[in-house]
């Protein structure tokens, strides 16, 4: 079984790969209901349609399939920096809703995005040495 897993040393390659099980999984929760998005964008007069979760949830998988070649291709200058600039954009993202277009706020549904975003992207940055040669 821990062949299918990432054979570097380390552990942010294990991390990158349960965050994009995990979001694959919210990716698919966000086709089939708004709920989980409307956890996110949870200001009262914001409205989360069908079409706007959708669009999360794609683009969500596609940050999620970045993450994933990353974590078993850690070494990978290119595909380093991509994964890094998944967490920028979810921050751009995240903190633009909720500073100032006031259609998120802050609460259980956006601090988690937001701490896991940030956390990774430090993660990241600061590891940089060790991974990428």
């Amino acid at each position: 079984m821990t062949s299918y897993l990432p054979q570097h040393e380390g552990f942010l390659q294990y991390w990158l790969l349960l965050l994009s099980v995990v979001s694959i999984g919210n990716s698919v929760q966000s086709y089939l209901a708004t709920s989980y998005t409307r956890r996110v964008y949870s200001a009262p007069e914001t409205t989360v349609t069908p079409l706007h979760s959708r669009a999360f949830g794609t683009y969500t998988a596609l940050a999620s399939i970045i993450r994933l070649y990353a974590a078993y291709n850690i070494t990978d200058p290119m595909l380093y920096h991509l994964a890094l600039w998944t967490y920028v954009v979810a921050l751009g993202h995240f903190y633009s809703e909720w500073l100032i277009f006031g259609t998120a706020r802050w609460g259980k549904g956006l601090a988690g995005p937001v701490i896991i975003s940030v956390g990774s992207l430090a993660w990241m940055v600061s590891q940089w040495r060790m991974y990428v040669r």
